[in-house]
């Protein structure tokens, strides 16, 4: 039986790789050596998650990525803004008329915060609807309730640096609501004010929270709050066969429990011993 062979394809001839390639992969591999960043974001990004989820499960997502956004725009305008009130609201309106592209950022900028508040109150309501601040998520709860304060106070603060009438009074009221709460709230007010009255030292104070310490704030409990979500996991869907398997077998045992529990904190005779006499025992006491 006659038989053909067929000669293997040629191998296929790789050259060397792009200078800028080698470059790239040798410092990956050298951070990746010393601190496992590779197999860290490996772990993060294709780690399992619970079956069943939606597009619901990526609100928190959005609001780390309007965040983003919101420090990339707060960034470039703040290189034109001077918080000073003689000349705040004409750097705004320099920035929106005259800066190249300036109307575009702080426009992302404005509407960008709106969103932002919107999606963390959407994320919160479905993460409280869902039930996936219970046990052992309490923490992660905590640090999202956090993150939503500050989002809030981050909202306020940006809104004076207008300067404006609208602003300014809008301000106003909101501090001296502040000032009105019990035992902290003549602290709080005087802090947001910088002094007793609004002036320039108030659209300093304002400008540096807005610019440094809520951001540096919300940045933290970002990674605390990921840090937290990558241990203990995402919460299932309500809906779920397993989480509803789970809840009914730890009902379950808890009414098993009740119903075995004696009353009045009794403790019953074994079965196949006598019964002891009270007489005796009281004697024998």
């Amino acid at each position: 039986m006659a038989t053909t062979d067929y000669p293997d394809p040629p191998a296929k001839k790789i050259g060397p790789k792009n200078p800028l390639v080698q470059a790239g992969e040798g410092v990956v591999e050298f951070i990746d050596e010393r601190t496992d960043v590779v197999k860290g974001a490996n772990w993060f990004m294709f780690r399992n998650v619970p079956k069943g989820i939606s597009w619901f499960q990526t609100l928190g997502f959005t609001a780390m990525a309007v965040f983003g956004l919101q420090a990339i725009t707060g960034i470039i305008l703040a290189m034109y803004y001077k918080p000073d009130p003689a000349t705040a609201h004409e750097s705004i309106r320099m920035i929106t008329e005259d800066v190249t592209w300036g109307w575009l950022v702080r426009g992302m900028h404005k509407w960008g915060a709106s969103v932002m508040i919107v999606v963390v109150f959407l994320h919160m309501g479905r993460v409280f609807i869902w039930g996936a601040y219970k046990y052992p998520r309490e923490l992660t709860w905590v640090t999202g309730a956090l993150l939503l304060f500050m989002t809030m106070m981050m909202g306020l603060t940006g809104y004076l640096l207008v300067w404006d009438q609208k602003a300014y009074w809008a301000t106003v009221v909101a501090v001296n609501i502040t000032a009105q709460a019990p035992i902290l709230g003549p602290y709080l007010g005087q802090i947001l004010r910088a002094g007793p009255e609004f002036g320039q030292n108030t659209l300093s104070r304002f400008y540096s929270i807005h610019m440094l310490l809520i951001p540096g704030g919300i940045a933290t409990f970002i990674a605390i709050h990921l840090a937290l979500v990558s241990k203990l996991g995402i919460a299932e869907t309500p809906w779920s066969k397993r989480r509803l398997a789970i809840e009914a077998e730890e009902e379950n045992a808890k009414r098993r429990a009740a119903r075995e529990r004696i009353a009045h904190g009794r403790t019953p005779v074994p079965a196949g011993q006598p019964a002891p006499d009270p007489v005796r025992t009281e004697v024998d006491a």
